[in-house]
């Protein structure tokens, strides 16, 4: 079955994008089990403090994903006719995630709050992500989220004539993977608190940053991305686990 990028569901006299529908499903259902899981692990921070975590998260993930989104090719966002516009319409989720953990971690200081407060979202991320990231396939194309043209079997034909890496599948396969290796570890051991969520940024930020490797766009002159970068700052963040996770792994995991 042949398959026009970007695909359109088409309801009646209605069109929509597909990439549309997948990337607000992605947020409901993703908050709904978010939600879910709060009910059912009895969150240990108050509901005022969780609300302010939230609107953190929320603020800096719209900020920081259109900025580096926007930055994504600066050349053409500075040369840009409407910048804002330009600002609106571009965004990642690389910068959503970093920008989200920046601002949750300002407003923790502001209310005082000393608990970690991201494990909650580790498992409704990752299931949000993987339902956007299939709204990305279903645009070819037509989205910066194709890989660079490929003669291996599982390429894909995505709207341009050219078999290429089908670089969202990779993401959602990563995604499951990373789901599943969490579900496994935690049948034997316990993550000390917080842990659980920096493993998740850290492998995602990995990933990131090794994928942008075989996908185009704009590379400054040593040869990284703004995503590159970005994640290369999200790591540095998280230098310190990564020494204890080598080093003294026991400090980050306790038998169950």
């Amino acid at each position: 079955m042949e398959i026009t990028f970007p695909l359109v569901f088409r309801i009646g006299p209605f069109s929509i994008l597909a990439h549309l529908v997948f990337e607000v499903l992605g947020i409901a259902i993703g908050f709904q089990y978010f939600l879910y899981l709060r009910r059912k692990q009895k969150d240990t921070i108050s509901e005022p403090n969780r609300l302010w975590i939230l609107v953190g998260a929320a603020l800096g993930a719209l900020i920081f994903s259109r900025l580096i989104g926007s930055l994504e090719n600066p050349v053409q966002f500075f040369n840009s006719p409407n910048r804002l516009l330009y600002f609106y319409l571009n965004k990642t989720i690389v910068g959503a995630l970093f920008g989200g953990l920046i601002c949750v971690e300002i407003v923790k200081k502001i209310i005082g709050e000393k608990r970690s407060s991201g494990d909650l979202f580790v498992y409704p991320l990752l299931l949000g992500m993987m339902i956007g990231r299939i709204g990305c396939l279903s645009m070819g194309v037509h989205e910066q989220t194709y890989g660079l043209p490929s003669d291996l079997p599982w390429a894909l034909y995505l709207g341009d004539g050219i078999r290429r890496h089908p670089v969202a599948l990779y993401e959602i396969l990563f995604l499951g993977t990373l789901w599943l290796s969490f579900v496994c570890i935690e049948k034997n051991v316990n993550f000390r608190e917080g842990i659980r969520f920096q493993f998740f940024l850290m492998a995602y930020f990995i990933f990131r940053f090794m994928i942008d490797f075989i996908k185009p766009g704009y590379k400054f002159s040593f040869g990284l991305s703004t995503i590159q970068l970005t994640c290369l700052l999200g790591m540095l963040y998280y230098s310190r686990t990564f020494y204890q996770l080598f080093f003294h792994p026991k400090q980050l995991l306790h038998n169950k």
